[in-house]
């Protein structure tokens, strides 16, 4: 799973098994008018608020219980219960919805959160199936191809992430069953699969309670010192005040506790660092931050640089072999491409979206389209292209200057060859 984002992985592609929620009392179409109009005024006198949009809906609810729209209004209250921390609506609703739904992710990590804030048995309990289908999920998500925008390597780095995340929540609710050797375990595998404050952090949890304090101490400076954008600096804080605590238990002061943390550093920077080549040597774009980092590839295998254009207006063409008006746009792109064949100063370059890349040297002899084809590598993801076709136009810095989405078959050809014009003046 991101980039990502995500990119963070939870994002609305990732609820791919989404289940149709059973069907609601019927409701006549004045009861429903009349009930509508009364939630919309009273969401509009609640404003802003997601305090008061909560009452709203909760008092709603128990006006109308058999409201046709129950399901709605218990996802936007879970949502509002998210943005608000509410752990004990987070799981009052939350579980609704996954009752429906069971294969919502971002719900499903959620729920499974708040009911591990406590350690009782019965949420423990219930937090430990979540966690296991939680994974269960990312296990089918890995067997399909990427989503739009992402490539192999970098979606794999988002289900790595999204492993971790889902097996740290296992070893929480193992441990708080009384299962101690095995949280431990399964910490250790959620460190493996993407290492994570959090990870580390719940070995050095469970190998406290076990007594192995020194050991737990190496765990703890590594949730201390590993380079994570989820580890806010309370957590480290708190890092810091368990790692002395148990270092003072076990050697009556923290003489030498500088040079473990010292350690950490290096050990979690190396760690990364060994991730970030691996990541690198399976797709070069997976670091990629700006369009001329990219390198994109074509067909046969061969490699772009994008960086190697610099100093050219770039035009980016964006299709796809299911894309009907790509088929319309493409002998007009050609005639644009003609008008600048002889700059030198234009580079005009082919981007295929399609998630299938078995589909495109068929589709290639077919239309018999020529020159390079290129796989987005990234691009698409990076430059937000949401929707085909779309033409992108950069200037000899490298700067979008021009975005067409779709086209004008009347209008497309002068007007792509005057904001080419412009990109070549800036």
């Amino acid at each position: 799973m991101k980039k990502t984002a995500v990119v963070v992985l939870f994002c609305s592609w990732c609820l791919a098994q989404a289940q149709t929620p059973p069907a609601a009392p019927p409701a006549t179409a004045a009861d429903s008018s009349a009930e509508q109009a009364e939630l919309s005024k009273a969401l509009s006198e609640a404003g802003s608020s997601p305090i008061e949009f909560i009452r709203v809906l909760e008092r709603h609810l128990e006006k109308y219980p058999k409201t046709a729209r129950r399901a709605e209004l218990e996802r936007a209250l879970t949502k509002a219960a998210i943005e608000t921390k509410d752990d004990r609506r987070i799981i009052l609703y939350g579980e609704r919805v996954l009752e429906r739904d069971p294969d919502d992710i971002q719900v499903l990590d959620r729920v499974t959160r708040a009911l591990l804030v406590t350690d009782a048995r019965d949420t423990s309990e219930r937090a430990l199936k979540y966690a296991r289908h939680y994974e269960e999920l990312i296990g089918k998500l890995r067997i399909q191809n990427p989503p739009g925008g992402f490539s192999p390597a970098q979606w794999a780095e988002e289900l790595d992430r999204g492993n971790g995340r889902a097996v740290v929540l296992q070893a929480r609710a193992t441990g708080n069953l009384g299962k101690i050797d095995e949280a431990i375990a399964l910490a250790k595998k959620s460190w493996e699969s993407f290492p994570t404050a959090e990870s580390a952090r719940e070995i050095a949890r469970w190998l406290a309670k076990s007594g192995k304090n020194d050991e737990a101490v190496i765990y703890f400076a590594d949730a201390f010192t590993i380079v994570d954008s989820r580890n806010t600096d309370s957590d480290r804080s708190k890092d810091r005040l368990r790692m002395g605590e148990l270092y003072r238990q076990a050697h009556g002061s923290e003489k030498g506790l500088g040079d473990i943390i010292l350690e950490a550093y290096d050990r979690t920077a190396a760690l990364l660092a060994e991730r970030k080549l691996r990541l690198k040597a399976a797709d070069p774009n997976a670091e990629a931050a700006k369009i001329s980092d990219f390198t994109l590839t074509d067909l046969d295998g061969n490699k772009l640089p994008l960086s190697a254009l610099k100093g050219k207006a770039i035009v980016f063409d964006f299709w796809a072999t299911w894309c009907g008006p790509c088929r319309v746009q493409h002998p007009l792109y050609e005639e644009v491409k003609k008008r600048f064949h002889d700059s030198g100063e234009v580079v005009f370059l082919s981007i295929n979206t399609d998630e299938d890349h078995d589909l495109v040297p068929q589709f290639i002899h077919e239309h018999k389209w020529n020159g390079p084809i290129y796989f987005e590598g990234g691009l698409v993801r990076l430059l937000q292209v949401g929707s085909i076709p779309t033409t992108v136009v950069l200037n000899r810095q490298g700067d979008v200057v021009s975005r067409l989405n779709g086209f004008v078959p009347q209008r497309f050809v002068d007007m792509l060859s005057d904001r080419i014009q412009e990109a070549l003046k800036k």
